[in-house]
Formats: structure tokens, C-alpha cells, sequence
């Protein structure tokens, strides 16, 4: 039986309850991830391309050094990742306007095709989960989610949505 503080009250959880929120988690990742990653493999693009091009639509101007605090992955990935995308057409780099060494990263419009695409394919699913569990449970359900960050990742989110 695990102890959890919620909303000031204590919360009993037995371990089967948190055991079956962690096989839902994995389960809803793979179906969340699933109409993705059909359109991603049409291109020969794995998820880590899709996470780019999701924050660059997000922040359109963002810097590599921005992109990779909010990815948290290695900069010799993240080239990697941006290399092809630009090759492709997906991805325009520039020097940035008050830092010749900064590179500043827009989606070209063939970028924000399939960005929309992308995020489109999950946009449904969330939506229709959200009018299937109702409005409590959607507030709840970003609770959660938030309460499971890292401390570090929760500043990082929270500064994405401009919250922190």
C-alpha cells in the first residue's frame, strides 16, 4: 500500500492500482506514439525527429543551444537530427541576428506540413480522450503528468509554456 499526498488529503493506493497505471502509461505511449510513427517511417524519420520539429514549430527562431535544453539529448544527436532535416527541406538554419554564432531554427513550409501532419495524428487521439474522460479528469490527468517530472524537467516544461 503506497502513501500519496493529493490536494492536502492522503491517498491509498495498493500496489495492483499503481501497477495497473504504469502498464495504462505504456500502453497509451504506444497508441499516442502509433499514427506518428506510421507517418515518420514514410520518410525514413525516427521520434527524435519529431520531437525537433514539434519544439521548433513551438518556438519558431529557437537557437540549437535552447532546442537541445529542451530535448536534454546529446549535441552529437541532435546534429545528427537537424543535419537531415535541413538537408531535406524540413528545417532552415540561420546566424542569428545579435549573435553570429547562434543558429536560429525555422520550419520551412514542406517543415510545417508535416509537423501539422504529425501533430494532427495526435491531436484526435488526445482530443478524443479528453471528451471521453471529461473536463476533471483532463485537468487531473495534466497534474499527474506534471507531478511525475523530474524537478529539473518540470522548470524546463514550465518555461516552455512561458508558466515559470
Amino acid at each position: 500500500m503506497a502513501e500519496v499526498q493529493g490536494g492536502g488529503t492522503l491517498l491509498f493506493l495498493t500496489d495492483e492500482q499503481l501497477q495497473q497505471g504504469i502498464e495504462a502509461m505504456f500502453f497509451a505511449h504506444q497508441s499516442f506514439t502509433t499514427d506518428p510513427d506510421r507517418i515518420l517511417a514514410t520518410m525514413a524519420y525516427g521520434r527524435a525527429h519529431h520531437r525537433a520539429v514539434h519544439f521548433i514549430a513551438r518556438k519558431p527562431g529557437t537557437t540549437v543551444s535552447n532546442l537541445l535544453n529542451i530535448l536534454d539529448v546529446t549535441k552529437q544527436s541532435l546534429n545528427r537530427v537537424l543535419r537531415t532535416l535541413v538537408e531535406d527541406g524540413l528545417v532552415e538554419s540561420r546566424v542569428g541576428a545579435s549573435d553570429k554564432r547562434e543558429r536560429n531554427l525555422h520550419l520551412t513550409e514542406a517543415g510545417q506540413s508535416v509537423e501539422r501532419q504529425l501533430s494532427d495524428a495526435q491531436r484526435v487521439r488526445l482530443r478524443a480522450a479528453y471528451r471521453a474522460a471529461g473536463p476533471d479528469a483532463v485537468s487531473g490527468f495534466r497534474q499527474v503528468l506534471e507531478a511525475m517530472m523530474d524537478p529539473e524537467v518540470r522548470r524546463r516544461y514550465q518555461t516552455l509554456r512561458g508558466t515559470h
